[in-house]
């Protein structure tokens, strides 16, 4: 007997429980797994090689601003810029229907003061059945039409109760201002699960825009505002800080009735992200596709001609610090402020005191000036802030009435989902090639293929290699290639190609050659840091993380093909991530493979919904559309000829540590 079939004999008798997902170095195996373990986990990589190609992949893929040197063509190219980023990016699928409903607003109590304002609690539907909470300072004393100003808050779980942000709002009503309040989801009131950003993604996967209720609550809230009979619809200001200063850039440069914006700390360019780890964007300031579309360099010079004030803060430990945060923000909007020929229109501050993270009082005092000399000019406008400590008031006393059942980011994608997928139409080839345009699959081939000597394991020779998919990618993989092998089984797992050590000695043990492959975001192929974010940004510049790791795998597998025309590979996957990557290959390259086996697999696209899964857990899983058209027994059919076997493990497979 071989020594093959003596290990395959002894793997087989072995009474151990371990699985292929364990560490192999904390729980008790066979020292020949343990041997082909080491040999599987040799790094083949240079060190760094995948962070630096998605950062090459993202940065060259983002969109730039075209040279523009009259007004009018300026204007046209802006027009059809935020129309297009309003129908293909905001507001897709479902979230066209909500943003062709009007805004209805309910008005509550109100909170009387003896400082020159009142305050009016209200709240309104951002979409259907999501109710955002907002209060209304209202000056005591209006004459004739006066300034709108809206205040929007970031990462803060005080919400529209944040001292700073009170203070802001006092004062600029005790200046003349109507002032809305307007609370951020996932923070203060709406500071629920069911509001977590990263679940905004989930109504991508069913077609809808995740974006769209961030957007629509702010559209809404410049609504009520110039409702208002006093609103002067001349004079509209946006401020915040943080995530405030992402929501005011990005509703400033979309909705033309912002006539004055100050967004504090709360951006930069795209191509600044895909370098600057602190600038990475969460959910919302990376939605799917909006940087193939246009970069925050476009919202900048979108506000020309109008009044926009940007702060940034010079020694900012959180993000977007004013050294490498402006620089490319002013090298595009500078230029189309001249066009305009009012360049005094565009101011910059940096604040030094504290110089951190913050809209405290030296940035509110820029923001005070500013719009004094914007909105009142030559006249007598108090610049200083106006102490206000002792007004401000508790969450308690601002709270704002919501209705039972008040829907979130996950109540609305289950919705959605119900009817999903919708009736596929067309033939097998037309589904395939759907599928494959929701995938934005690529179709790169290997251009390259670098080979290292690892050894051998028993009798098998094991070789790594790296190969170059298309200009962006390297994919690195294992093959273990025993004597007189009689097929070719390729091998991911969720874990990496170390977590799949046993599998493989039994599959090497009975004679069949191996090939491990970690595509993009798994085993060494994993980002080793910020990797979520990195997976949104691919998103954002028009392609899809699930493609990608599709595009690694297909590569592979036809370069095998080539070298061997005969041969057709099976595909085992280990996970339920690597198992829906190892459908869609098998799906959409049905001509390369023989047999698909998953081992713990999904067993429909609504168990991510079902099971409130968010993207930092697995970005790949929430592919824009594909639940909308396709669930997992409508993409296996795809595959057909192709078996897939073993959808469903009896128990959820160990998965890698989550990032955070």
């Amino acid at each position: 007997m071989s020594v093959l079939r003596i290990v395959a004999l002894s793997l087989c008798l072995s009474a151990t429980s371990w699985s292929w997902a364990d560490d192999v170095s904390a729980i008790p195996v066979p020292e020949t797994v343990k041997q082909l373990a080491s040999l599987l986990e040799q790094p083949l990589l240079p060190p760094g090689r995948s962070l630096l190609q998605v950062q090459e992949f993202c940065e060259k893929r983002v969109c730039e601003i075209p040279a523009i040197t009259s007004i009018e063509d300026w204007e046209m190219y802006v027009k059809d810029l935020r129309a297009k980023v309003l129908r293909d990016v905001v507001l897709r699928g479902e979230a066209a229907k909500w943003g062709a409903q009007p805004t209805e607003v309910e008005w509550l109590d109100t909170l009387e003061t003896e400082h020159g304002y009142r305050i009016r609690k209200l709240r309104f539907q951002a979409v259907p059945g999501m109710f955002i909470p907002a209060l209304l300072y209202e000056p005591t004393t209006i004459s004739g039409k006066i300034p709108v100003f809206m205040n929007v808050n970031g990462h803060d779980s005080s919400g529209k109760v944040a001292a700073y942000k009170q203070a802001r709002c006092i004062n600029l009503a005790k200046r003349g201002l109507l002032v809305l309040n307007i609370e951020w989801v996932g923070m203060g009131q709406l500071r629920s699960p069911d509001f977590t950003h990263y679940r905004m993604n989930q109504l991508d996967l069913c077609g809808s825009s995740g974006i769209a209720p961030f957007y629509l609550s702010m559209k809404r809230g410049l609504d009520i505002l110039l409702q208002h009979e006093s609103a002067d619809p001349t004079r509209v200001g946006v401020a915040g800080l943080s995530g405030g200063g992402w929501q005011t850039i990005f509703i400033s440069g979309l909705d033309e009735r912002v006539t004055l914006s100050n967004p504090v700390a709360g951006y930069s360019s795209y191509k600044t992200r895909a370098r600057v780890f602190s600038d990475l964007g969460d959910s919302e300031q990376t939605p799917s596709d909006l940087a193939e579309v246009i970069d925050f360099t476009h919202l900048t010079a979108f506000r020309a001609p109008h009044f926009t004030l940007l702060s940034n803060n010079d020694r900012d430990r959180c993000c977007f610090a004013a050294g490498h945060a402006l620089p490319p923000l002013l090298g595009a909007a500078r230029p189309i402020y001249r066009m305009y020929d009012v360049p005094d229109n565009l101011w910059v501050h940096i604040n030094h005191v504290p110089g951190s993270h913050n809209f405290e009082q030296d940035n509110r005092e820029a923001l005070y000036r500013f719009v004094g000399a914007k909105f009142f000019p030559g006249e007598e406008f108090h610049v200083r802030e106006i102490p206000c400590e002792h007004e401000l008031m508790t969450r308690e006393q601002l709270d704002v009435p919501l209705p039972e059942g008040n829907k979130g980011f996950h109540s609305i994608a289950l919705e959605l989902a119900q009817d999903l997928p919708r009736v596929a139409s067309g033939d097998a080839e037309e589904q395939r090639a759907r599928l494959s345009r929701i995938l934005r699959r690529q179709r790169q081939p290997v251009t390259g293929d670098t080979v290292t000597d690892l050894g051998t394991w028993q009798e098998a020779t094991v070789t790594g290699h790296v190969w170059q998919v298309g200009k962006d990618w390297s994919v690195p993989g294992v093959d273990i290639n025993p004597p007189n092998s009689t097929n070719v089984v390729l091998i991911v797992s969720d874990g990496g190609r170390r977590t799949a050590a046993k599998r493989i000695a039994e599959l090497v043990s009975s004679g069949s050659r191996v090939i491990a492959i970690d595509p993009f975001y798994f085993g060494e192929s994993r980002v080793p840091t910020h990797d979520f974010l990195f997976g949104l940004l691919i998103a954002s510049t028009g392609n899809r993380p699930l493609g990608v790791q599709v595009d690694q795998l297909s590569a592979v597998a036809q370069h095998l093909i080539q070298k061997n025309p005969k041969e057709r590979l099976a595909i085992e996957a280990f996970g339920r991530r690597t198992g829906l990557i190892a459908t869609l290959t098998a799906a959409t390259t049905t001509e390369t493979f023989s047999s698909v086996s998953l081992n713990g697999s999904f067993e429909s696209l609504h168990d991510i919904l079902k099971e409130d899964i968010a993207v930092n857990e697995a970005p790949e899983l929430f592919c824009f559309g594909l639940l909308e058209h396709f669930d997992l027994p409508q993409i296996e059919s795809l595959a057909a000829p192709v078996t897939i076997t073993g959808r469903v493990d009896s128990v959820r497979p160990n998965e890698p540590e989550v990032a955070k």
